[in-house]
């Protein structure tokens, strides 16, 4: 009998699993600096698809005069003209661009176009994909149907509503963070739609960063209870619920303290207004990660979120969550375990919960423990996979842009 051949010393590694590389191109009217949910959370999107191996084409507004645009490589920025919003001045919306857009991408053609906002710009980029059959992914980010009664304009509502639906009925899929949300758009027409939630940066926000320093400059000692709410100061956050709250705290506890993390328009009118109310104005990075571990109870009555960012991140960094029954609190919050949730309809009952949690320390650290616990299961890896999975379903359902589903070596 002939001698096998003798099996070579080394081992062959098995060739790594092939995937789908994309051409990504996503319009947005916010990105960072820009300081807002909907901003920051599209930053992570776009950095978890580049890690992905994606190549990224971020088309978005020129935030100061000069500005030139990241290229190179797999991400290249395109920056178009913008004017600033009323009443928000510091942030801008764009304005009609689509012959530009369809230049951009006839000469680079993305394989899947994805609008985060619905202005002038992501209207345009609606126009440009359908004049050259692109498939189409969107975003319902921000209610801003639900803002219009909060500034005077309660009879746009409707107009503004109409609109946000034919914009979103014209693309392939419509991401919403929470199943409230798109059982509500359900209900005024929307069709199309998939829950994507929204992540937490779990490596910045944590206990961890709890500073009795800070504490002391808010004039807080150890057990001193401090409510804390992060956002824009602005008619929409519902503010007065958190000072009414804070109003009841210090009728029992004189000592306790309420920070507000944000800027916005309504902070001159705040600034005085109730003792012991602390304005600490616009934090980012580790700054804000050390201003929500230093609080105790996060107060959160908003009810215009589509999502709210805050409570996330409130939770991994270890605070108790009081919030209605809504969007982001609806979603991740266990009532009684690691936070309390109130019935959006009552006012009487937030404040009354904000009263018991405040006065009972014990119950705050334990809530807050289990809070940092729940997100821990928060992170981004799991929502950049799900992003994904929506662009290659709108690629399968568009008959010209089938091409791009074949396979690369990852």
């Amino acid at each position: 009998m002939n001698a096998q051949p003798a099996l070579p010393s080394f081992v062959v590694d098995e060739l790594p699993a092939e995937r789908r590389s994309l051409r990504i191109a996503v319009v947005t009217e916010t990105y960072p600096p820009d300081v807002n949910g909907a901003a920051l959370t599209l930053q992570r999107l776009v950095e978890g698809l580049r890690g992905k191996g994606h190549a990224l084409q971020l088309v978005r507004l020129r935030q100061q005069a000069g500005e030139a645009g990241a290229q190179g490589g797999q991400f290249n920025e395109v920056l178009l003209r913008g004017c600033p919003i009323p009443r928000y001045p510091h942030l801008k919306m764009g304005l009609p661009s689509k012959r530009a857009l369809v230049a951009q991408w006839a000469l680079r053609r993305p394989d899947v176009v994805h609008i985060a906002t619905e202005g002038l710009l992501g209207w345009s980029a609606l126009q440009a994909a359908a004049r050259l059959k692109l498939p189409v992914c969107s975003e319902f980010r921000t209610n801003f149907h639900a803002y219009s009664r909060h500034y005077d304009i309660g009879w746009l509502r409707k107009p503004i509503l109409a609109y946000l639906r034919k914009f979103h009925n014209r693309t392939n899929v419509t991401m919403v963070p929470t199943e409230g949300l798109r059982s509500e758009l359900q209900q005024h027409g929307f069709h199309r739609m998939s829950v994507i939630g929204r992540g937490v940066d779990t490596q910045r926000f944590s206990p961890r960063h709890r500073s009795d320093e800070l504490r002391a400059e808010w004039g807080a000692g150890p057990d001193t209870p401090v409510l804390m709410c992060v956002g824009r100061l602005a008619a929409e956050k519902n503010l007065d619920t958190v000072l009414e709250a804070y109003a009841a705290v210090r009728s029992v506890d004189p000592t306790a303290r309420c920070v507000l993390v944000g800027d916005g328009p309504l902070r001159e009118a705040l600034h005085g207004r109730v003792p012991g109310l602390v304005l600490a104005g616009q934090r980012s990075g580790d700054d804000l990660a050390r201003h929500y571990a230093s609080g105790d109870l996060f107060v959160f009555p908003s009810l215009t979120e589509t999502w709210g960012n805050v409570t996330g991140e409130a939770m991994a960094s270890g605070l108790a969550v009081l919030a209605y029954d809504y969007a982001a609190a609806a979603q991740l919050i266990t009532s009684g375990h690691d936070g309390v949730r109130v019935r959006v309809d009552d006012r009487a009952g937030f404040v009354q919960q904000a009263l018991a949690l405040a006065t009972q320390p014990g119950r705050m650290r334990q809530l807050g423990i289990r809070a940092h616990e729940s997100s821990t299961q928060m992170g981004w890896p799991a929502i950049v996979d799900q992003v994904e999975q929506v662009y290659l379903q709108a690629l399968e359902a568009t008959p010209q842009a089938r091409s791009a589903l074949q396979l690369v070596p990852a």
